[in-house]
């Protein structure tokens, strides 16, 4: 397994802890002290889970899982993948700190932090699918197709 891709795998990992953290602490809130979160703690937690775990996890599991193009794979580029998973963890982690810090005090700088970030999330899943776009190739099943093969 290529270092980069046990990078996206083990924080995808981090930010479930993350996501499990801020989880825990809105339903301590919720049942134990009578508070109900607000749409910022939400979002973090949503964003920690779905974007951070979710999506890091997808990521690098496609990264592991298909073939290096040869030739033809021109366009894969080690170094694309890799700032689109700084774009993409950068923007997770500041997205999930401006909101939590955006929930505990209504500070309006922080919403254009929050902004910037989620167009660093953006810019990483769009950066990330350009270049593993040339990795996503039949492997031999038009062969099978042809013969009549059903999937």
């Amino acid at each position: 397994m290529h270092s980069l891709v046990r990078r996206y795998i083990k924080t995808a990992i981090v930010f479930l802890g993350v996501g499990l953290l801020i989880g825990l602490k809105m339903i301590v809130e919720r049942d134990v002290l009578g508070r109900t979160s607000d749409v910022y703690e939400t979002s973090a937690h949503t964003h920690a889970l779905l974007v951070g775990f979710v999506m890091m996890m997808i990521l690098g599991v496609a990264l592991w899982l298909f073939p290096r193009g040869g030739s033809e794979g021109h366009r894969y580029d080690p170094q694309l993948a890799s700032v689109a998973y700084w774009l993409l963890t950068a923007g997770t982690a500041i997205r999930i700190a401006g909101e939590l810090t955006e929930s505990a005090r209504n500070v309006a700088w922080i919403g254009w932090i929050v902004v910037a970030s989620s167009a660093a999330q953006v810019a990483g899943i769009a950066l990330f699918f350009f270049t593993m776009w040339p990795r996503i190739r039949s492997a031999g099943s038009h062969v099978r197709e042809a013969k009549g093969e059903r999937f």
